[in-house]
């Protein structure tokens, strides 16, 4: 009887140190993700750990409808780049565009009231709240800069969530 319990206290010791270990592993090997928060135009966007530092860099892009003329201006909005910790002048790596665009503006995008930039495709959807859409311009990656694979793969996961 007194060895049953003891080798059953050994099981049982080895089990929860098996299933505590698990649970350590697992966790340290799902990094927890690096978050971009925009309270201004209500969207987030997880990035790896490698992205731990990034900086963001504003902008704006500019939409043109066709004229007698030519094109002219005819709509425009914000335009946030998120850029890599690593991004140097001298090594530029790829950035994550993102182009903020109003429910409107998208709806006159898709009935080519206007372009944007000179690629046959628009911008694609990364998502949208109840004021906002945001994309993805076409051919952001044109020039293949170091990381636009990672990026690529970044863009796959579906890292931009609104609220």
């Amino acid at each position: 009887m007194k060895f049953s319990i003891k080798l059953l206290a050994i099981i049982l010791v080895i089990v929860v140190a098996a299933v505590a270990g698990y649970f350590f592993y697992q966790r340290n090997l799902s990094p927890v993700p690096v978050e971009y928060h925009n309270n201004e135009y209500g969207f987030s966007f997880s990035l790896p750990e490698s992205w731990e530092g990034y900086s963001i860099i504003s902008g704006k892009w500019d939409g043109y409808a066709s004229g007698s003329q030519g094109d002219v201006s005819a709509e425009q909005g914000p335009l946030i780049s998120i850029r890599h910790p690593q991004w140097t002048s001298g090594n530029p790596r790829q950035d994550i565009p993102i182009m903020i665009l109003t429910l409107e503006q998208w709806t006159d995008l898709q009935q080519d009231k206007f372009h944007i930039g000179a690629a046959p495709i628009g911008p694609s959807e990364l998502g949208r709240n109840s004021r906002y859409v945001f994309a993805l311009p076409a051919r952001y990656n044109y020039a293949f800069p170091t990381g636009f694979e990672e990026v690529e793969i970044i863009l796959q996961s579906k890292p931009l969530k609104t609220f």
